[in-house]
């Protein structure tokens, strides 16, 4: 190859890669300035970030947000709206729920949680009894590790990371429509969606599917695993933080929900979930409980739902309002006795073949 061809080529190769160097320069220096994960800083004031991603941005805002208090658990807290948490507690309230959570995932959060806000005056947890049983480190889905863990060596994955310069830091300033914090995360059903004829027949297409269980389950089938999760992923940061308030919740699935742990022979081993879980909370002065999983009214009138467990948000607004009155507090083990007594009624009185009829 001629000397001047080998020249102009390998300065060809040398301005690419400068370029290409000076490009993920930039885009690195976009991605740490603007933070739309929130990894590094808390947000810019006026920068009209998107939040959608519970893997990649609770843990930042977990760490670098103002708040006082915090919302944790499922899907089935992602409709509670932080303003009604200021308005009747008095709270500022961040939420930072995981789809589907596991008790592990709870405890990944907390400890991102007590570890930057130690005085945290409030957690109010929802908690789902059918994930309770699971492997203590099981997590619903793959942890981004590098968003998790306090080195910045592997932070590479984040701020060369072509998705976040495209949908996050670019996406937004082309056509801001910035998420509201208070309401981040909230389900796309809208009104019309919870309706009992659009519930039955997505729930009556996986229900003649389901296998019966062919014996009931002994009461206590789940215990051992539950108190294994409670002990590893939940107590520690009750007994850990004193002086914080922890507020548990039982979210109040559709009497569907009943349907199914009947059709499995599991009513009362899932009843005794209930009871053990809660037994375990009633030893902490820093614990309320609140059982709203036998509110009657609601959970019988599919009109509330828009699946056999996501309610309407209103019901998520109503939950703050008991929190604040105390309606359906557990204080006592009577009281306990007493939901789960109502629950069982609720269950097994419930006349679900005049409804399965309907929609077969």
């Amino acid at each position: 190859m001629d000397e001047k061809i080998k020249s102009g080529f390998k300065k060809y190769i040398i301005i690419l890669l400068s370029a290409g160097a000076a490009l993920a320069l930039v885009c690195a220096a976009a991605v740490v300035v603007v933070d739309p994960f929130f990894h590094y800083h808390a947000p810019l004031d006026g920068f009209p970030y998107e939040i959608d991603n519970q893997l990649s941005q609770n843990p930042g805002m977990a760490a670098h947000m103002d708040y006082d208090s915090v919302i944790l658990g499922s899907s089935m807290t992602v409709n509670f709206n932080t303003r009604d948490f200021g308005e009747q507690l008095g709270l500022n309230a961040i939420k930072l729920p995981y789809s589907g959570a596991y008790p592990r995932d709870i405890s990944n959060i907390m400890k991102i949680i007590f570890e930057t806000h130690p005085d945290t005056d409030t957690v109010f947890l929802g908690i789902d009894v059918i994930n309770y049983s699971s492997d203590a480190d099981q997590i619903k889905f793959p942890l981004p590790e590098y968003l998790y863990d306090d080195s910045y060596v592997n932070d590479i994955s984040y701020v060369l990371n072509k998705d976040v310069v495209l949908n996050y830091v670019i996406k937004p300033m082309i056509s801001p429509d910035p998420t509201d914090r208070a309401t981040v995360y909230h389900s796309w059903w809208t009104d019309e969606y919870y309706n009992i004829n659009y519930v039955m027949p997505n729930y009556m297409a996986e229900y003649e599917e389901m296998n019966p269980r062919p014996a009931e389950l002994p009461e206590d089938y789940f215990e051992e695993q539950i108190c294994v999760n409670m002990e590893e992923n939940i107590l520690p940061y009750i007994e850990a933080h004193p002086d914080t308030r922890f507020v548990i919740f039982y979210p109040p699935y559709s009497i569907l929900f009943w349907n199914d742990c009947i059709n499995q022979n599991k009513v009362e081993a899932t009843l005794h979930e209930y009871d053990v879980i809660s037994r375990m909370l009633l030893e902490y002065d820093n614990c309320e409980i609140y059982f709203f999983a036998d509110e009657e009214d609601i959970i019988t009138d599919l009109n509330n739902y828009a699946d056999y467990t996501h309610y309407h948000p209103r019901f998520n607004t109503l939950m703050v309002q008991y929190f604040a009155d105390g309606t359906d507090r557990v204080s006592s083990p009577a009281d306990l006795e007493a939901h789960i007594g109502h629950m069982r009624e609720i269950a097994e009185g419930f006349d679900y073949e005049e409804l399965l009829d309907r929609y077969r």
